[in-house]
């Protein structure tokens, strides 16, 4: 009877003990170390196991003090409690401390020879994982996948071959490896090859090689092996979605995306990034919302399908409800986000997203550091642009453009040169775009023999032939030296056809000067290569208005009609209490405090007549704002921007303005005089330029050619971004 019971006792205890080690690694699985730690304080008697339970949950916790600290006291060890020290320190990327414990091991079998080895080939080591393979007493089937995996790793595909000919006892799983080496290598029928003939295949085998076929560019016969797996799995079906969604294959990723059983979320993430950026947005937007498990890939894909896309607001909106979620921005968001901030002269939130930048210590990179300048250059803030280039060195071609072709857009021109030689005298050669920075400085600054000589050389000294940008910019700096024979002349000697850009320089240069003749051939090339651009028509319109044309004006304004093109809308955007606010021209759209800032503008206009201003109805008739009365002046989005600013924005803080056209005469006039009797700064970049204005006048007079959306300084701008 006593012997009973104590077998029954001791049956407990034991029972007892195997409930509390899982219950350990139970909540060492579910980061609750310290419950974990708890259970094995209240355990009356510990095992080996409980100990190898509690010190394996401070390496999966990524504690390994702790758990060597547990490993220094335990009463006795076996050869497991060696063998996770080891894993312990190779899961925690610990592989000198990982090799300290090996060397020590009283006695090593193949597990521990095999987690050594994997330490070394995860943390990059081959050489020293090879070296450790070869003086291993036995080895198992994994030893051998382990080792062949960090040949392959290093594209040694070769000699992992070699190794996997020597192999004696092969399973599914090297096997598969080996056809992944191949793949990743291009050597398809290698791969093929040792695909058919495997004894066994599995899922991941049959996905390897459909993958292989998609993530070289034979998607055809990718599909085609998909379709006759005996079975897939959500790895098979994300495969192939995202291998027609990299090579731009979209209708087909789409109606692969419908029929799939579980739509996993690298698979959507793939899919909102694909179609959207082709144009359907609100499918993609549907697919965001209906999914569920989102990672930051997915708000990051959404964000950057609204910024390419044009969607800015509608980008901003989803940044801040990430953060709400407390999602946390990933780079590629981060860079979205500060291209809208430089689109919308957002200066606020890029301040903000540079402050992440630093506080996650990515503002050091030399592509982030270029993006920066680029931001506060469209912002405003070129001092903040120019301390950021000043202290980051060395510097990269992109950042010597950012800031080359900032100073031109502020109508530095003379500063933009001197960087150009400061650039070339350091030895770094300048690209197209760089061309295209200092092309345009010259152009600003009327410095037309210098341009030219640049533009020479860029075939005489560095061997590049000029594009279309370049052509361009030498169309607007004759043409805005009054040279417009020889600018025509130049396009007639190109080689190439010009394009809407270079004839848009041109029609630029004969607005400012009225030149009827080559606008009209001008805008004739222009229709043919962009029939539904309303800039050419515009233009031609406000020249045909000036010389009193008003036959032909009508005639203009009837083929707009007929073809059915219409004029882009006149947008503006201020930053005001932390929120981007739009304002659009007319009365149609209007702001919610849509009265307010008409009472601003009520307020002001005594006090503009009193300091000279005389609206300029002219505007109204045959400008930006073609068919206004003179009286909608008033609703142009620029003054309502403005008007807006002086409600919201405190004395002392510069009004930033962002619009998507050129800024008509009558705006710059009045703005300049809202600027004197306010006393305020107001910063407004339009579709061409900056525009400063402080104290009555333009702080630093811009020099920029005026142009449509199809002209030079877009083209330019787009290059930078």
């Amino acid at each position: 009877m006593h012997r009973l019971l104590l077998v029954q006792c001791r049956n407990y205890c034991h029972t007892q003990a195997i409930a509390s080690n899982s219950q350990i690694s139970q909540f060492a699985r579910l980061g609750q170390i310290q419950n974990a730690r708890r259970v094995f304080d209240e355990m009356p008697k510990k095992n080996v196991t409980s100990w190898n339970s509690i010190i394996t949950g401070y390496f999966q916790n990524h504690l390994p003090n702790e758990g060597q600290c547990m490993f220094d006291q335990m009463p006795e060890r076996n050869i497991v409690s060696w063998n996770g020290l080891i894993s312990g320190y190779v899961k925690n990327r610990m592989v000198k401390e990982a090799r300290e414990v090996f060397d020590k091991m009283p006695q090593r079998n193949v597990i521990s020879w095999t987690a050594m080895v994997r330490g070394y080939v995860e943390e990059g080591f081959v050489e020293e994982a090879e070296a450790l393979f070869w003086q291993m007493p036995e080895k198992n089937v994994v030893s051998w996948t382990v080792m062949i995996g960090g040949l392959i790793q290093e594209g040694r595909v070769d000699e992992a071959r070699r190794l996997y000919d020597m192999m004696p006892v092969k399973d599914v799983v090297v096997r598969t490896n080996m056809i992944c080496g191949y793949c990743q290598e291009g050597r398809l029928d290698e791969a093929r090859d040792l695909f058919d003939r495997m004894p066994k295949k599995n899922v991941v085998s049959w996905t390897a090689m459909v993958s292989g076929y998609a993530q070289n560019g034979k998607l055809d016969i990718a599909r085609k092996l998909f379709e006759v797996m005996p079975e897939k799995n959500e790895i098979s079906w994300t495969a192939i979605i995202i291998s027609y969604v990299q090579y731009g294959r979209f209708e087909e990723a789409w109606k692969l995306f419908e029929v799939m059983p579980v739509r996993t979320t690298p698979a959507c993430n793939a899919i909102i990034l694909g179609i959207g950026q082709n144009g359907e947005v609100a499918k993609a937007r549907m697919v965001f919302d209906l999914l569920k498990e989102k990672d930051d890939a997915t708000w990051s894909a959404m964000i950057k399908v609204y910024e390419r896309k044009g969607y800015e607001l509608e980008a901003l909106d989803l940044f801040h409800q990430m953060q709400v979620d407390r999602f946390r921005p990933n780079f590629s968001s981060l860079i979205s986000i500060l291209s809208i901030c430089a689109s919308l002269a957002s200066l606020n939130y890029g301040r903000e997203i540079h402050a992440q930048l630093i506080r996650t210590e990515c503002d050091d990179d030399v592509y982030v550091s270029s993006v920066l300048i680029t931001m506060y250059i469209k912002c405003g803030d070129f001092v903040k642009a120019k301390l950021i280039f000043d202290r980051f060195s060395p510097k990269d071609v992109v950042m010597w453009n950012s800031i080359i072709t900032g100073y031109a857009q502020h109508g530095l021109g003379d500063e933009a040169l001197e960087v150009f030689r400061e650039m070339c005298s350091l030895g770094i050669t300048p690209d197209e775009v760089t061309f295209v920075g200092v092309l345009s400085a010259c152009s600003y600054t009327g410095k037309v023999k210098e341009g030219q000589d640049i533009f020479d050389s860029m075939n005489s000294k560095y061997q590049m032939e000029p594009g279309s940008a370049h052509y361009a910019c030498m169309v607007d700096m004759l043409g805005r030296a009054g040279r417009l024979n020889e600018a025509m002349d130049m396009i007639n000697k190109m080689t190439a056809e010009a394009d809407a850009i270079i004839w848009g320089s041109l029609m630029g240069a004969c607005r400012m000067h009225m030149n009827l003749d080559l606008a009209e051939v001008a805008a004739k090339k222009l229709l043919q290569l962009e029939p539904q651009n309303s800039g050419p028509y515009v233009l031609l319109s406000n020249i045909y208005a000036s010389k009193g044309k008003w036959a032909d004006v009508a005639s203009l304004r009837k083929s707009m009609q007929s073809r059915e093109v219409v004029k882009s809308p006149g947008c503006s955007w201020l930053e005001a209490d932390k929120e981007v606010h739009m304002f659009t021209g007319g009365e149609s759209m209007p702001h919610p405090e849509h009265e307010s800032i008409l009472k601003i503008l009520e307020k002001l206009s005594p006090m503009l007549r009193e300091a000279g201003y005389i609206p300029d109805g002219s505007f109204a008739l045959h400008d930006v704002e073609e068919e206004e009365k003179l009286h909608s002046l008033n609703y142009h989005s620029e003054k309502l921007a403005v008007a807006y600013g002086l409600l919201k924005l405190p004395q002392g803080m510069p009004i930033r303005i962002m619009k998507n056209l050129r800024v008509c005469g009558d705006c710059h006039s009045a703005i300049k005089l809202i600027a004197k009797v306010t006393g305020r700064e107001i910063i407004l970049r339009d579709a061409n330029r900056f525009h400063h204005f402080k104290d009555g006048h333009q702080a630093r007079p811009l020099i920029i050619a005026s142009m449509q959306p199809s002209g030079l300084e877009f083209h330019l701008l787009e290059l930078v971004s």
